[in-house]
């Protein structure tokens, strides 16, 4: 497969170039080889995680006194977007912890929480996760029925309900748990807690079967009488709504570095089947309708890193950057599910066989315009913050 190092908007430190590189040739060495055979039983490639963890690529953005790599945003898109390209479930696992839980318990969590949750998450010593949705309550949050209720004397909450769709849900040993302690509150009265699985009443539900990011495992929890002590508590009560949203803007930046990853392997492959296969006596790369294929999927590719980059950028340099981060998961996601479409079409009946993994890339790529909210949530999140609504 062709490596294409595109022209970025920035200059890339030494140290960028170098994690890039080293992520790149860890993906093809590690990752690659397996990828379809993790696809296809299902199964979590954790060994890999560890190394990936290993090479500090499990918190990236967190301090080293934490357990991370202590780099920056433009770190996290390039190492992203190299796993994602070799293969979207390692790189799904890799957002949630860096994205997700790491940025909510460096950001609101107290001193001894990073020092017992977050040194061992961003270290890749522990898989996270990151559990805001219901079976009744997916965009609405509000609407969440899952309970906590602090205790007389005050020591422990406890907490009662089902979550849906927790990404990494069948492995984690540490989660950040959104549920409601005051419902007549709304939005206004849900709470973040810090999870420990192996504490009584805690149970892992059905496992999804999912058309895509297959080895990336997800499933329903289950809370039973779970006792949470309050020093669990992040940030104060009422809290987790904002904690949610803020942190869903550092995934979303995560999301659309997957989907450049994901679009770009795509491309590649269709680039090089262009100029190999011959059809009608000439490479089918000769053929114009081919030829204006590969222009439109170069011109969204570049347009979402350009897109992506800039909302790092935006995450670096200022408190909020809701909207740059929304943008480029909109249009990253989209573009993805484009490219991963005409590189199936390029490849013809070889796209639709699982010979090749064109079929895989097609599949991973349906789920970013999904999760860290879907498209449509980010196009109103994108107007009403132009409109200036609230």
């Amino acid at each position: 497969m062709t490596t294409l190092d595109p022209v970025l908007p920035i200059a890339l430190s030494d140290e960028h170039v170098m994690l890039r590189d080293a992520v790149r040739d860890f993906a093809r060495r590690e990752i690659v080889p397996s990828a379809a055979q993790f696809d296809e039983s299902g199964d979590v490639p954790l060994d890999t995680i560890r190394k990936m963890g290993e090479m500090g690529l499990m918190g990236i953005e967190t301090p080293e006194e934490y357990g991370g790599a202590g780099m920056d945003t433009i770190a996290y898109v390039l190492a992203m977007i190299e796993i994602a390209k070799a293969d979207a479930s390692h790189s799904t696992v890799m957002s949630v912890n860096n994205s997700l839980v790491n940025y909510v318990l460096y950001k609101f969590g107290t001193e001894a929480q990073r020092q017992k949750y977050l040194v061992a998450v961003a270290s890749g010593e522990k898989v996270g996760a990151y559990s805001l949705t219901e079976p009744m309550s997916g965009s609405d949050a509000a609407t969440m029925r899952s309970r906590a209720v602090l205790n007389g004397a005050g020591t422990h909450y406890t907490i009662n309900g089902r979550k849906s769709w927790v990404t990494s849900g069948p492995v984690a040993e540490v989660i950040v748990l959104f549920t409601m302690t005051e419902p007549a509150e709304g939005h206004r009265g849900i709470s973040a807690f810090l999870i420990d699985t192996d504490r009584p009443g805690f149970a892992r539900g059905k496992k999804e079967p999912k058309l895509g990011i297959r080895a990336s495992a997800t499933s329903e929890l289950v809370f039973d009488n779970y006792e949470c002590p309050v020093e669990n508590l992040i940030g104060e009560p009422g809290m987790g709504f904002k904690i949610a949203m803020t942190a869903l803007d550092a995934g979303r930046i995560g999301i659309a570095s997957q989907a450049i990853g994901i679009a770009e392997a795509a491309y590649e492959a269709s680039l090089d089947y262009a100029r190999q296969r011959e059809a009608f006596g000439q490479k089918i790369g000769q053929f114009q309708l081919i030829q204006q294929k590969i222009a439109d999927m170069k011109t969204r590719l570049e347009a979402s890193r350009l897109l992506t980059f800039n909302a790092a950028l935006a995450k670096m340099r200022h408190p909020r950057y809701t909207t740059e981060a929304s943008m480029a998961k909109l249009f990253a996601s989209e573009a993805a599910m484009f490219i991963t479409h005409q590189a199936i079409q390029i490849h013809g009946g070889m796209g639709y066989s699982k010979e090749l993994p064109l079929e895989r890339y097609f599949r991973d790529a349906k789920i970013t315009e999904i999760y860290e909210g879907t498209s449509e949530i980010q196009r109103l999140v994108i107007a009403r913050n132009e409109l200036g609504l609230r």
